[in-house]
C-alpha cells in the first residue's frame, strides 16, 4: 500500500491544438485530481504551448509545462517529462485522448490496495478525429485475449509482453520509485513499451479490465492501435522482413543489458533475463530463414515444434508468414 498517494500525470504535447482542450478539460474534471500536472511540449509551432499556459493559470492543481528547446521526439520527452515528476505515482497522458471523470480515482484504488502493483494499465475506447466511437476496444484492436489479461493478473506479464506489447502508454500508470531502471531510454525505443517490459521484471503489473479513457485513432498520431481486420495484418506481414527481425532483436539485447547492470536482484529479472535470450533466438531464426525451400521449410518445422512461433511470434499467422512471404521480402 502506498500512503499517501500523490499522482503526478505527465504529458507530452507538439502540434496538438486540435484535441488538447479537451483532453486537458477531461483532466481538470476528474473525481480525484491530480497533484500535479507536467506537461512537456516538443517544439510546437501551433500555439499547443500557450493553451498549456493559459490551462495552468486556472487549474485546480500544480501545472508545470516544460518546453524542449528543439525537437526531441515523443521518446526523449516523455524521458525528461517523467523524470520531472513529483508525486510517488506516474500517469502518462497523450495530448489527443480523453479521460473518463473516475480514471485517477480508479487508479489511486489499485495503488491503495494492501497488495500495491507495480503498475497498472487499462482497456480504452476507440474513437476517431471527430469523437466518434469506433465500436471496438484497444485491446482487441491489438489482440490482448483474455487468456494473456489472465497471464497478467496471475503475475506473468513477461510471458506476454516478451511476444507482443500489450500496453499502451496512455493507459499507464506506475510507481515512480523504479526510474532508476527506466531512464535513460535508448533512442530507438518507444517509451512505453520500454518502461512496460522493464516495470514487470519489477513485481505484479495489473490489468485493468473497464475502459478509463477513449483512445483517438487519427492519420497524425506517431503510434496507433494494432491492425484490426485480417486484410491489414496481412499486408503488415508482407512489409515486414528480416532487417525488422534484427532491429527488434537490438532492442532486445538492450532490455537485457539494462536489467543485467541495474535490475539482477529484481523478483522477475531471472527469468526476464531467460526470456529475452529465447525471443532474441527466435528473432534471429526468422531474421535468417535460407531461401532454399527444403531448408525453410525443415527450419521453420523445428522451430514451430520447439514452441517458438508460439511463445514469441503469432503462432500459426507468423508460420504462414515465413512460408508464404518469406521470398518477396529477402
Amino acid at each position: 500500500m502506498l500512503d499517501p498517494i500523490r499522482i503526478s500525470v505527465a504529458m507530452c504535447t507538439h502540434n496538438g491544438r486540435d484535441f488538447l482542450p479537451q483532453q486537458l478539460h477531461s483532466i481538470a474534471s476528474q473525481s480525484r485530481l491530480p497533484d500535479e500536472l507536467v506537461i512537456c511540449d516538443d517544439y510546437s509551432s501551433d500555439g499547443s504551448d500557450a493553451l498549456a499556459d493559459d490551462f495552468a493559470r486556472s487549474a485546480p492543481f500544480s501545472v508545470r509545462v516544460i518546453r524542449n528547446p528543439r525537437n526531441l521526439g515523443s521518446t526523449a520527452s516523455f524521458a525528461n517529462m517523467i523524470s520531472c515528476c513529483d508525486g510517488n505515482i506516474i500517469v502518462l497522458a497523450d495530448q489527443d485522448d480523453f479521460w473518463y471523470a473516475h480514471k485517477l480515482e480508479r487508479i489511486a484504488a489499485e495503488f491503495a490496495a494492501p497488495s500495491a502493483p507495480v503498475a497498472v494499465f487499462s482497456d480504452a475506447e476507440l474513437i476517431d478525429s471527430c469523437s466518434r466511437r469506433l465500436g471496438i476496444r484497444l485491446w482487441q484492436s491489438f489482440y490482448f485475449t483474455a487468456r494473456e489479461q489472465t497471464r497478467f493478473t496471475e503475475g506473468n506479464a513477461l510471458s506476454v509482453l516478451v511476444k507482443h506489447p500489450v500496453v499502451t502508454g496512455a493507459t499507464m500508470a506506475f510507481q515512480k520509485r523504479f526510474l532508476d531502471l527506466l531512464l535513460p531510454i535508448p533512442s530507438n525505443h518507444i517509451h512505453d513499451s520500454w518502461i512496460a517490459f522493464l516495470l514487470a521484471a519489477c513485481g505484479p503489473f495489473q490489468p485493468i479490465t473497464d475502459p478509463l479513457m477513449q483512445y483517438r485513432r487519427h492519420s497524425t498520431q506517431q503510434v496507433g492501435p494494432g491492425q484490426v481486420t485480417l486484410r491489414a495484418r496481412l499486408a503488415s506481414a508482407r512489409k515486414t522482413g528480416g532487417d525488422f527481425y534484427l532491429e527488434e532483436s537490438q532492442r532486445f539485447r538492450q532490455l537485457y543489458e539494462r536489467l543485467a547492470q541495474r535490475g539482477p536482484d529484481l523478483p522477475g529479472a531471472a527469468s526476464a533475463l531467460r526470456e529475452i535470450e529465447a525471443k532474441i533466438s527466435h528473432r534471429e531464426h526468422r531474421a535468417r530463414l535460407p531461401h532454399s525451400s527444403l531448408d525453410r521449410v525443415r527450419r521453420i518445422l523445428r522451430e514451430a515444434v520447439n514452441g517458438g512461433y508460439w511463445r514469441y511470434s503469432e503462432g500459426w499467422e507468423s508460420i504462414a508468414k515465413d512460408l508464404f512471404f518469406y521470398e518477396q521480402q529477402n
